[in-house]
């Protein structure tokens, strides 16, 4: 299976295309703008009830949506700005956050669901910006799909290590 570039964002307006993918000011104009992308992401999954309203179907589902609207976006964001996966570029980020709390429904009153999206945040930002377990080699595939797919490998990464830390603190009890 050859992985192409959607072709639907190319009906729609330059200006709109970046504005959406840089989520307009936070990828433009804040330095560390992967870092603002993650914090929005992590405060929406904050907003919307966190782990503790928000069923393990009901992300996914809602994922799905974003990483494919993500593909199409942020892929057609890097012909628009003429570079691959642009820094300023974020929207990648955002849809991925909410992967990192997979799982945790119901289970934050064993640690303040602040605790656990900073440890969220953090945790993704290890993994989105050194990029190991092979997450690098990810960015290689064409278009939105490197952009977005790297992002959510970091957070199923984080997903992985936040419930590995949660299983060796309840066992440790």
């Amino acid at each position: 299976m050859k992985l192409s570039q959607p072709v639907w964002p190319r009906r729609l307006p330059a200006a709109t295309v970046v504005a959406l993918a840089t989520l307009g000011p936070i990828g433009r104009r804040l330095p560390a703008p992967g870092t603002w992308g993650s914090a929005v992401g992590t405060l929406a999954c904050g907003a919307v009830g966190g782990m503790v309203w928000v069923k393990t179907w009901e992300i996914l589902l809602v994922s799905a949506v974003g990483f494919w609207l993500a593909v199409g976006l942020c892929g057609e964001a890097e012909i628009r700005l003429g570079k691959t996966d642009p820094g300023e570029v974020i929207l990648d980020e955002v849809v991925a956050m909410p992967l990192c709390f997979l799982g945790w429904y119901r289970l934050t009153q064993m640690a303040p669901v602040w605790a656990v999206l900073l440890a969220g945040f953090a945790v993704f930002r290890f993994y989105d910006i050194l990029k190991p377990l092979g997450i690098a080699r990810l960015q290689k595939l064409p278009g939105g799909w490197g952009v977005v797919v790297d992002d959510t490998a970091a957070a199923l990464a984080t997903c992985a290590t936040l419930q590995l830390v949660r299983i060796v603190w309840l066992a440790a009890r």
